[in-house]
């Protein structure tokens, strides 16, 4: 095994795995990878992406020689690529991320170019030769579920697709629920990892995030049900049991992504849902989605949000056949988003 340099950027895919951990690497051709496999690998090509961001949160820059830590997994994102582990073991490897998720890319949209190629040197090796996986560590233990009473009160954050205005939207209630006084935590459960949103979340007044890393996730794409619903569930029960508080949560992507379906149509989420709030980029799109959130999942939101709720104009079209609350995520009136979502 080889040495892998202290100052080695290690990719916020990586969040759960402590950097004492990340010391040696070994050859790639014993096995096939894996969902959560770290990888010292080297850029080789430069493609769409340019940045990639550390466990710190930093953006560093991507040059060709650029040597960092990448992690297997799957991506779904409509705006950019949907990627997938591959089946074997291969010398070269797509970056789907910034966060730092690596394999092949299946399908793209074609308004981005071609993927960052990155040269794999070998697997992230623990001192007995084991191949580390992030799925092997979780900063969040299991809880049993001892709650005798109701738990804090859930603002969920949905959309109809990525880039919606979701993270934004939660932001901003985060914000509105801190700035009256009351005590916030936050959380990502799906998506692909990307330290930035959770950060927005906690600058605007979240105590305690987290999203599927802190779990040892690098994405949720494809993944089994019942590990989606654990993660929920364990999430819930370490920040949610005090009735006097909120966790405002993000599902990342639209609500017909395979994972935020799965979760909507959960009763025990929809039980745990004390305001929801659908993200939409116009008028349009929430007019259709406001349809299929009912006619899919049974579920009308309290508050529409997101992309859509920065025009005037939108807001007016959109109040002409709803007269569902509109909270304006970037205007943050605390106090009327507080009015919205607080009750």
């Amino acid at each position: 095994m080889e040495r892998i340099k202290s100052s080695c950027i290690i990719s916020s895919a990586a969040f759960s795995v402590g950097k004492s951990a990340i010391k040696r690497y070994g050859s790639f051709n014993e096995k096939s990878p894996s969902v959560g496999d770290l990888v010292f690998g080297e850029v080789s090509e430069l493609g769409h992406h340019r940045l990639i961001e550390s466990k710190s949160g930093r953006m560093h820059t991507l040059n060709i020689g650029t040597r960092a830590i990448f992690v297997f997994g799957n991506r779904y994102a409509p705006d950019q690529y949907e990627g997938v582990v591959p089946d074997s073991s291969q010398e070269f490897v797509e970056l789907f991320s910034r966060g730092g998720v690596i394999g092949n890319v299946k399908s793209q949209n074609q308004l981005v170019g071609v993927t960052t190629k990155i040269k794999v040197l070998g697997y992230v090796c623990d001192n007995e030769g084991h191949v580390i996986n992030t799925t092997d560590y979780s900063l969040i233990s299991p809880k049993k579920d001892t709650r005798g009473k109701a738990g804090a009160k859930l603002i969920l954050c949905v959309g109809t697709t990525m880039n919606s205005g979701k993270t934004h939207a939660a932001a901003a209630c985060c914000y509105a629920l801190s700035s009256m006084g009351k005590n916030v935590r936050a959380a990502k459960i799906t998506g692909t990892a990307s330290l930035k949103d959770i950060l927005l979340m906690n600058d605007c007044g979240a105590d305690y995030v987290a999203d599927f890393t802190y779990f040892g996730y690098p994405s949720t794409y494809m993944m089994e049900e019942n590990k989606l619903l654990n993660m929920f569930r364990t999430f819930d029960l370490k920040y949610g049991n005090n009735p006097r508080n909120y966790i405002v949560v993000e599902f990342a992507d639209g609500i017909f992504q395979r994972e935020t379906a799965m979760l909507l149509k959960m009763p025990e989420i929809q039980k745990r849902i004390s305001k929801l709030v659908f993200c939409a980029p116009d008028s349009t799109a929430v007019f259709g989605g406001l349809y299929a959130l009912q006619d899919k999942f049974g579920l009308v939101p309290d508050a529409i949000s997101g992309l859509c709720s920065s025009s005037p104009l939108a807001i007016r079209e959109i109040q002409e056949f709803s007269d569902i609350p509109i909270l304006q995520s970037m205007e943050k009136n605390y106090k009327k988003i507080f009015e919205i979502i607080g009750k």
